[in-house]
């Protein structure tokens, strides 16, 4: 026994020595270890014990942040009288903002990429190699951004917070692309599930939006990192922080035609939300004045809202709850309507006002500095727009409208036309209700305002700006290799070129001593004048006396299309594929000539970042 155990120590030296010997003399007793365990365990042993570690650490994040969040929140709404609550509803989501918006242009040196669009971008973009300074900062922008009134939510910062302890922990220990993707998402999913208490839930957001086209054999890294994220929520977080709804009726199939009315109501509100997002952006950014002004700007119109609605302060997952719980009086009373008299109709428009302005106050809170996402704040819209329908139909006469499960299903049909999201919307109201007997509701209203979201526009609003840039196409594995290749690498700088003015004579010689079999024609500006193949002049080469008349002008010809510095390398393909030709030159602005790219070269750069990738 005392000879076994000490083989393993002299192998955990030599270990330790081979470790060292590379340069890492400063290392942790612990990363020894697991350096260690990665070249005993089996590939797939090793995954599933690092989808235990990060999903730990992704959860813990999201546990940290959510209670910190909370904290905040508790002493300024509950523990103030209502006069304290409407100063602080002024000054703290401008605060928040102004705040946010200086820390991340002195600490983080202006980087605020946020969002779900900031994972995809760092998969499709940066071969899921996500910067060890988002393990932190996102906790900090939105813990300030949302515990001080900000009208988003946390999971999106959770979400990236966890991604990139996953990207890090696989860079560390030297992990290839497709284990690095696959724990970038295993600590999203974790701190989705820890945010929310939903383990299924986290991996459907996993494979519905991160990793939609790409096919795992190893999922279970996936699954074994919710479990953790979801447990640390469970065992540290007190019940009223958790996402969690006890209130609900059984389901009735009667009670059908209600969901089919709300799945398209939904899915309007859903483009509605997701317009107004469009619009702030872009006014914003239009805006010609200084980020730190913006935040002001943002700032104020934010305040504004809150002391005019009071549950567009923060998440408004207590509002959601009310709703659930029937204590809609109690929401009216902390803002300026308790001055008049509360009726069902001053209820009904206070929620039709509380709908319509969610949109901008998250729109403002994102764009104008702050730090947060959409998950929060299309659920609150969602549960308000399902309550807001169950009122009406109660106002208008109908009878046994089920008030509670409208209010769930509306919360997953907002989610899922916002987006994009059906089956993570649908798992996550199904684990958070205790309600899997309201899979079929869930399922109606979630599918009609996803078909109806996706009638809209094709893929999710979110994305879709990276898209127009060709950032970001769609998530299948190999558009993503072909979006990392930069178009300035794939071009031939060292063309062979001619001026249109030369003689035919020039021309022979130019053949005579390249290797090249395309030239480009230029004037003496650089300018393309148009393009020749060898197969163009082969006919010349045996009979150069009869035809010495001919000039460079009337041989050569137009190129079927130009390629530009700018061009991504998926458009690229396409022109090619479109012309089907296999070089075509590259031009700037001014049309002057910059080289040529050759099919072949585009083509054997993707195989070499494919078998690269494929280590």
């Amino acid at each position: 026994m005392k000879i076994h155990n000490k083989r393993k120590y002299l192998s955990f030296l030599k270990f330790k020595r081979d470790f060292q010997k590379y340069g890492l003399e400063k290392v942790r007793s612990y990363e020894l270890i697991l350096h260690w365990l990665s070249n005993r365990l089996s590939r797939s042993q090793f995954l599933i014990l690092s989808g235990i570690l990060v999903g730990c650490t992704a959860g813990l994040a999201g546990v940290i942040l959510k209670t910190l969040v909370h904290t905040i929140h508790y002493f300024i709404v509950n523990k103030v009288h209502f006069e304290y609550q409407i100063l602080f509803y002024i000054v703290f989501p401008f605060l928040g903002i102004v705040l946010t918006t200086s820390i991340v242009l002195t600490l983080f040196k202006g980087q605020d990429r946020k969002g779900i669009g900031a994972i995809l971008y760092e998969i499709a973009q940066n071969s899921s190699i996500v910067s060890s300074v988002k393990m932190y900062s996102q906790i900090v922008q939105s813990a300030i951004t949302v515990g001080l009134g900000g009208s988003a939510g946390l999971e999106s910062p959770i979400a990236v917070t966890g991604a990139a302890i996953g990207s890090n922990y696989a860079q560390t220990y030297r992990l290839g692309y497709k284990e690095r993707t696959l724990l970038l998402a295993a600590g999203a999913t974790a701190g989705i599930a820890s945010a929310f208490n939903a383990p299924i839930a986290g991996v459907m957001f996993a494979f519905e939006i991160l990793l939609t086209g790409v096919v795992f054999s190893d999922f279970i890294p996936l699954v074994v990192a919710a479990v953790c994220g979801s447990l640390l929520s469970r065992i540290l977080l007190q019940e009223d922080i958790l996402f969690r709804f006890h209130a609900r009726e059984s389901f009735n199939y009667h009670n059908v035609p209600y969901y089919l009315i709300l799945g398209i109501v939904a899915g309007l509100y859903a483009r509605y939300f997701v317009i107004i997002s469009q619009k702030v952006e872009h006014f914003i950014k239009e805006l010609k004045i200084s980020r730190m002004r913006k935040a002001m700007v943002g700032g104020a119109a934010l305040s504004l809202l809150c002391v005019l609605f009071p549950p567009l302060f923060g998440e408004g997952y207590e509002t959601v709850k009310d709703f659930t719980n029937g204590n809609t009086h109690s929401i009216i009373e902390n803002s300026l309507f308790r001055y008049f008299e509360i009726g069902n109709w001053t209820v009904i428009l206070f929620l039709i006002l509380i709908c319509l302005l969610k949109a901008f106050a998250t729109s403002i809170t994102i764009f104008s500095g702050g730090n947060g996402g959409n998950f929060a704040p299309s659920l609150f819209a969602g549960g308000t727009l399902g309550f807001l329908f169950a009122m009406i139909c109660k106002q208008i006469g109908f009878e046994d409208v089920p008030v509670t499960n409208l209010v769930l299903v509306g919360m997953a049909g907002a989610m899922s036309g916002v987006l994009y999201a059906p089956l993570t919307a649908i798992f996550l109201i199904a684990e958070s209700s205790f309600g899997y007997d309201l899979f079929i509701p869930l399922m109606i209203v979630s599918v009609i305002s996803f078909l109806i979201a996706k009638w809209f526009s094709a893929i999710s609003p979110e994305l879709k700006n990276m898209a127009d840039e060709g950032k970001i196409f769609t998530h299948e594995h190999d558009k993503n290799l072909m979006s990392s290749l930069r178009t300035k690498d794939l071009i031939d700088f060292d063309s062979q070129v001619i001026s249109s003015e030369a003689p035919i004579n020039d021309l022979y010689e130019l053949i005579k001593n390249s290797k090249k079999n395309i030239f480009a024609i230029v004037d003496d500006e650089k300018t393309l004048k148009g393009i020749l193949t060898l197969d163009d002049i082969r006919p010349l080469l045996f009979n150069r006396d009869k035809d010495a008349s001919i000039t460079i002008q009337q041989l050569m010809k137009a190129p079927p299309a130009v390629i530009h510095p700018g061009d991504e390398p998926l458009k690229i393909i396409q022109i090619f594929d479109d012309t089907g030709v296999w070089n075509l030159p590259v031009v700037d602005a001014y049309n002057r000539f910059i080289g040529f790219v050759s099919k072949s070269t585009v083509l054997m750069s993707y195989r070499e970042l494919l078998k690269k990738y494929s280590d």
